[in-house]
């Protein structure tokens, strides 16, 4: 193994490799400390990128061959240009060098000056003879600014339930609250939780943060009677004891206060679209499916062979017969084409979906919405599941995405997600991510990324290692913003970064240049730099989306009532007494109440009331308070509108808490429906507030397609 210092650290050759590979031997968890690597993850993230520093020779000999490889190379694998300046990659090639690029379009062209927007392919030859071959990115230099400034809803799309839908949330669900909320409340977008295709179970991981891809879509989130040939099955009998199925899926949750059973809803819809199925569709819509398919190509091949497969051989792929594991085997060509029905059942069920994803985009822009659907990117995959199976040579293998420890968990995190190699994502010129981008960006008015940190760095933790034992692993930041940039302005669509947390110095300013707006959580803002009270309004920034929590962070009624404290004392979660926890919850809550007065955005009429009307004037005053705010959009926790004060996921914890299992419910814990909310007084009351505050969403040009 390669000699550490003695110390557990790097060797200076060691530390010299990893610098070439972008691999980090320190970390800074607060600007005053720097916090060493050690040797052994070091190594191993060296090894995933398929670098050998096994041994003090091993070190020498890659050091050797990766400076020679800078030295001699003409071009980096993918180089970007903002808006019509020429790549500054371009300006380290020797004088005389010829070039020759190959445009998206297929055009040639012999200069890099005024090139169209797109991926094209770069030529570079020398005067000695030497060539190089580069993907350009061409991206415009920023997002557009939005004028003026919008509210919207934020609802995880399960917890939504309607008297129509099938035991959670679904797509004409979605429609439906997106119609409601433009033409009755004048709001400008609704914002959902990733709709990434599920490893499937049973037991599905709950958690839409750890998806089978995320380049595809959830077939669960579909609305049966909404696709067209349900009308036509003529085995009534057996679709009328699956709607009388759904229907005490629905009771069962609404009714009896039962947990979303997502396995049991996707039970009772599969046998419904294999009846559906038996319907042949119509030439223009068998059409539009070859269309589809064909637009989709391999990748939707390999998407719904992944399924088929694991039908036929359980959910992980790492556990199948050998020849298997590799998506382009003859093996697995063979298995293709023997499971074709079942493929072609799974390539149907994506193309349904996005359908239904694009009919309620359709839905909020038809209802006065500026931005329409806001639909989050979660940070990675699943490592059993179909995006890493058919990306493996894109994947770090023995490699999983984390955090390293901080002020608020010693410990780091390990998210379990195998991250991408920034190199083969550059010798790709960034194709996975872009088509990724492009998929999502079909039926989204804007994309939430979560923890688009990401695009910079990301902690990879080896397999078998603590988290704590984990470095980071830096990215082409520069060819990632670029590559979401160009997706993002094709599609007409916003980005949001959500930027919480520990962020490395100059992130926020790299993303806001480019026109993504960062997030911006009430309970967070504060002057950390002077006296650490609440941050004044007019000090937040503008291009944000600013709200007053999150899926992770208590309900603001939980927030205000100290519930969420009492919540974590019952499920033993405090690491210190429960007064203490207690104090400095109310201290905290305490402070803003203090500012909200200050402002008066909290009526002093509400001293004297109930608790019930205390507490929803102190959620009326924080969203008030969200508007003083310059912030260009203004998000709405729908949960918070009929004082629901449970959150969606409790962090840390994974069958004590029914995480990703809740119906929006009131603040007595009773189960609202879709029909309900659009009732509620009280969620009216609380969009009178914003109403009142807030300028009309302001007016965007429909994205293609839309």
């Amino acid at each position: 193994m390669t000699a550490p210092r003695p110390d557990g650290t790097p060797s200076e050759a060691l530390s010299r490799l990893a610098a070439l590979h972008g691999v980090a031997t320190s970390y800074r968890p607060s600007p005053d400390t720097t916090v060493p690597a050690s040797a052994a993850a070091v190594t191993r993230a060296l090894a995933a990128l398929g670098v050998d520093a096994s041994t003090e020779e091993a070190v020498r000999a890659a050091l050797a061959v990766r400076e020679q490889e800078i030295a001699e190379r003409l071009l980096p694998p993918t180089v970007v240009a903002w808006g019509a300046r020429p790549p500054e990659a371009l300006a380290a090639l020797p004088e005389g060098a010829r070039l020759e690029i190959r445009t998206e379009d297929g055009g040639t062209r012999a200069s890099a000056e005024d090139l169209p927007p797109g991926v094209h392919l770069l030529t570079a030859t020398a005067p000695d003879g030497r060539t190089a071959r580069a993907h350009l990115i061409v991206a415009p230099p920023r997002l557009p600014a939005v004028e003026g400034r919008s509210y919207g809803l934020l609802v995880q799309l399960y917890s939504l339930l309607s008297r129509r839908s099938w035991g959670m949330g679904d797509l004409a669900d979605l429609g439906e609250l997106a119609a409601w909320a433009g033409r009755a409340l004048g709001a400008g977008f609704v914002q959902v939780n990733p709709l990434h295709a599920a490893v499937p179970g049973p037991p599905t991981d709950p958690s839409p943060y750890r998806p089978s891809s995320r380049r595809f879509p959830d077939p669960v989130h579909l609305r049966v009677e909404a696709v067209p040939e349900f009308a036509y099955v003529e085995d009534r009998e057996r679709l009328h004891a699956l709607l009388e199925r759904a229907a005490r899926l629905r009771e069962a949750v609404l009714g009896k206060g039962e947990l979303i059973d997502r396995d049991a809803v996707w039970d009772a819809k599969r046998e419904a679209l294999d009846l559906v199925r038996t319907v042949p569709l119509g030439p223009g819509r068998a059409a539009a499916l070859r269309a589809f398919r064909a637009e989709q190509g391999q990748a939707l091949e390999d998407h719904a062979t992944w399924y088929a497969l694991a039908e036929a051989h359980g959910p992980d792929w790492r556990r199948w017969p050998a020849p298997l594991r590799d998506p382009r085997s003859a093996e697995t060509a063979r298995a293709r084409e023997e499971l074709r029905d079942r493929v072609d059942f799974h390539s149907w069920l994506v193309w349904l979906t996005d359908a239904q994803l694009t009919a309620a985009q359709r839905a909020a822009r038809e209802a006065g919405m500026g931005v329409g659907i806001v639909h989050d990117l979660a940070v990675g995959v699943h490592p059993t599941g179909a995006d890493a199976w058919a990306q493996q040579d894109h994947f770090a293998p023995g490699m999983s995405v984390g955090a390293p420890p901080d002020a608020f968990n010693a410990r780091g995190q390990d998210w379990g997600l195998p991250p991408w190699r920034p190199d083969r994502l550059a010798e790709s010129g960034y194709a996975p991510f872009r088509d990724l981008l492009r998929g999502l960006f079909r039926y989204a008015g804007a994309l939430r990324i979560d923890h688009v940190m990401g695009l910079f760095r990301l902690w990879w933790v080896p397999e078998g290692l603590p988290p704590t034992e984990g470095t980071y692993v830096r990215y082409d930041a520069e060819a990632m913003l670029a590559v979401l940039v160009l997706e993002a302005s094709r599609a007409g669509s916003l980005v949001i970064g959500e930027d919480l947390g520990t962020v490395e110095p100059g992130v926020r300013e790299a993303l806001r240049e480019r026109g993504v707006y960062g997030t911006s959580v009430l309970w967070f803002e504060r002057d950390w730099e002077g006296d650490r009270r609440p941050l004044p309004p007019e000090r937040w920034r503008a291009d944000c989306l600013a709200t007053a929590t999150t899926h992770d962070l208590p309900s603001t009624a939980a927030r205000l009532t100290g519930e969420h404290v009492e919540l974590r004392d019952r499920l033993g979660l405090l690491t210190r007494p429960l007064a203490e926890e207690r104090a400095e919850a109310e201290a905290d809550v305490g402070e803003w109440l203090e500012r909200l007065e200050e402002l008066g955005l909290l009526p002093a009429t509400a001293e004297g009331g109930s608790d019930a009307s205390r507490e929803e004037a102190g959620i009326q005053a924080v969203y008030r308070y969200l508007l003083r705010t310059p912030a260009r959009m203004v998000g709405v926790w729908l949960p918070d509108g009929v004082g629901d004060r449970r959150p969606q996921n409790l962090p840390g914890t994974w069958d004590q808490y029914p995480n990703w299992r809740l119906p929006v419910a009131d603040a007595e814990g009773r189960p609202v429906t879709l029909e309900d909310l659009a009732a509620s007084p009280r969620l009216r009351r609380l969009t009178d507030v914003l109403r009142a505050d807030a300028p009309p969403a302001p007016d965007r040009p429909a994205p293609p397609g839309s």
